[in-house]
C-alpha cells in the first residue's frame, strides 16, 4: 500500500472520482475501516437497490457506522436523490450525522444526477494514479515511462499483460455500461487514433478519417473520455500576447502506461517520437495529480505560436505563474530554452523550468535546468 497525497476528510461528505484502477477504493478502505460499505460493482447489491433505491434509508439507519461508503455510484445515480434526502432531512428522536463518501469512475451520470449534492452538500475530490512522490524508493523514471503508473503495475509479475487488459477489458466495460456510444467499433478505433494525437495538438479531421466519423463525432468521443475521467484536452493559454498562437487544444490519457498500450507501434513508427510522447505525458499526469490532490491553483495550459515555438506546460493562477519545457535527451543543448526565453519575453513574471533526461542540475538565463528523475519527486516543493 503505497501512502497517496489526498488526505481523509472528516464529517464531510464527498464525491471520489477517479478511473478504475487507481486505488479509490483501497484508499477509503484503509482511511474509513469502520464504514458500511455499498458496492455497487456487485450484482446482487447493485439489484437489490436497482429494485428499491428507497431501501438506502432503512440499511444505514440499522448500522452502527456513520460513515457510508458507495462504490461506483455512477452505476445508480437513482440513489444521490436518497443520500441527498438523507443528508438534508433532520431525524426525529435519534440525531444521527451521516458521513458519505461516492465514489465513481465517471463524471456524465453523476453531473446529471447529483448537481444539488455537488453544488452544496458534498465535496469533489479526484483520485489518480501514483504519482513519484506516493512511489518514495520505488520511482524509477525508465519503468514509469514504459509502464505508467497504475497501482496494480507495480504488484503485477506481468505489467504488460495487465495493461492489455485493463485497456481490452475495463475501458470496453465502462463505454458500453454508461450507453454513450452507438458504434463500438468506431469508438475501439478512436482510443488507439487519438494515442497518435498524444501530447499534439489535437486534428479532428485527421483523427475522423482515421475512424470513418466525422469531425463532430470526433469531438464527442473526445468528452466521452473525458467524461469518464480518462482523457484530457489542455487548452493553449488564453492570455494576451503579440504573437499569433494555435487555437487548437492538445490531448493527453491519463496514465502513460495507458496511452503506450493503445499506442500501437510498428516497423514504421519512429520510436523517438513515442518515448518522446511518453516523457511529456508523464510530466502532465505528475502535473495534474499534485496540483489537484494539494489543492493548489493554477489552471493547466500549452503555449504554441503559429510558427511552433512551444512550451509544453504554463501552470497559472493563485498559486502562482509557472513555464515548464519536457525534454527527454540526456544532454542539455542551449537551443531547448529556445520557447522558454520567447515566452519569458513575453511574461518574465514567470519562473521557467527545463526538464530533461540528464543528471545534472543547471541554472541558465534564469530558467531552472532539472533531471526528470529529480524534478518529478520535489514536484510538490516546485509549484509552492
Amino acid at each position: 500500500m503505497f501512502p497517496r497525497l489526498l488526505k481523509p476528510i472528516k464529517q464531510q461528505s464527498f464525491f471520489l472520482l477517479g478511473p478504475r484502477g487507481t486505488g479509490k477504493s483501497t484508499w477509503v478502505g484503509e482511511h474509513y475501516p469502520t464504514a458500511l460499505k455499498i458496492d455497487l460493482l456487485n450484482e446482487s447489491v447493485f439489484q437489490e437497490f436497482l429494485r428499491n433505491p428507497s431501501s438506502l434509508e432503512a440499511v444505514v439507519e440499522g448500522q452502527k457506522s456513520q460513515t457510508i461508503i458507495i462504490d461506483e455510484v455512477q452505476r445508480l445515480p437513482e440513489l444521490l436523490n436518497e443520500v441527498h434526502r438523507m443528508l438534508e432531512s433532520k431525524k426525529t428522536g435519534v440525531n444521527r450525522k451521516y458521513q458519505f463518501i461516492l465514489t465513481g469512475s465517471s463524471a456524465r451520470k453523476l453531473r446529471k444526477s447529483g448537481v444539488n449534492l455537488l453544488a452544496g452538500r458534498a465535496w469533489s475530490k479526484r483520485f489518480f494514479p501514483l504519482t513519484a512522490v506516493e512511489l518514495g524508493d520505488r520511482f524509477n523514471l525508465l519503468q514509469s515511462l514504459k509502464f505508467g503508473h497504475l497501482p496494480e503495475v507495480y504488484s503485477s509479475p506481468d505489467p504488460k499483460s495487465y495493461l492489455k487488459s485493463y485497456v481490452g477489458t475495463y475501458l470496453r466495460e465502462e463505454i458500453i455500461q454508461e450507453a454513450v456510444v452507438r458504434n463500438l467499433s468506431s469508438f475501439t478505433k478512436f482510443l488507439e487514433s487519438a494515442a497518435f494525437s498524444q501530447g499534439g495538438v489535437v486534428s479532428l479531421q485527421s483523427i475522423a478519417r482515421d475512424c470513418g466519423v466525422d469531425a463532430k463525432t470526433v469531438s464527442s468521443y473526445f468528452t466521452v473520455l473525458e467524461d469518464l475521467l480518462i482523457g484530457y484536452r489542455v487548452p493553449v493559454f488564453q492570455k494576451k500576447t503579440k504573437r499569433e498562437l494555435t487555437t487548437h487544444p492538445k490531448f493527453y490519457y491519463f496514465d502513460v502506461g495507458v496511452y503506450r498500450t493503445l499506442r500501437r507501434q510498428g516497423p514504421l513508427d519512429s520510436a523517438d517520437e513515442i518515448e518522446g510522447a511518453s516523457v511529456e505525458s508523464l510530466v502532465f499526469q505528475e502535473l495534474n495529480a499534485t496540483i489537484t490532490q494539494l489543492d493548489f491553483n493554477y489552471d493547466i495550459s500549452f503555449y504554441r505560436t503559429r510558427d511552433k515555438k512551444e512550451v509544453d506546460f504554463i501552470l497559472y493562477g493563485e498559486s502562482g505563474f509557472k513555464a515548464i519545457e519536457v525534454k527527454k535527451s540526456d544532454r542539455y543543448r542551449n537551443s531547448d530554452l529556445d520557447s522558454l526565453l520567447i515566452f519569458l519575453d513575453e511574461f518574465p513574471q514567470a519562473s521557467a523550468y527545463l526538464f530533461y533526461g540528464g543528471e545534472r542540475r543547471l541554472k541558465v538565463s534564469g530558467i531552472d535546468i532539472i533531471p526528470l528523475q529529480e524534478a518529478l519527486p520535489i514536484l510538490p516543493e516546485l509549484l509552492r
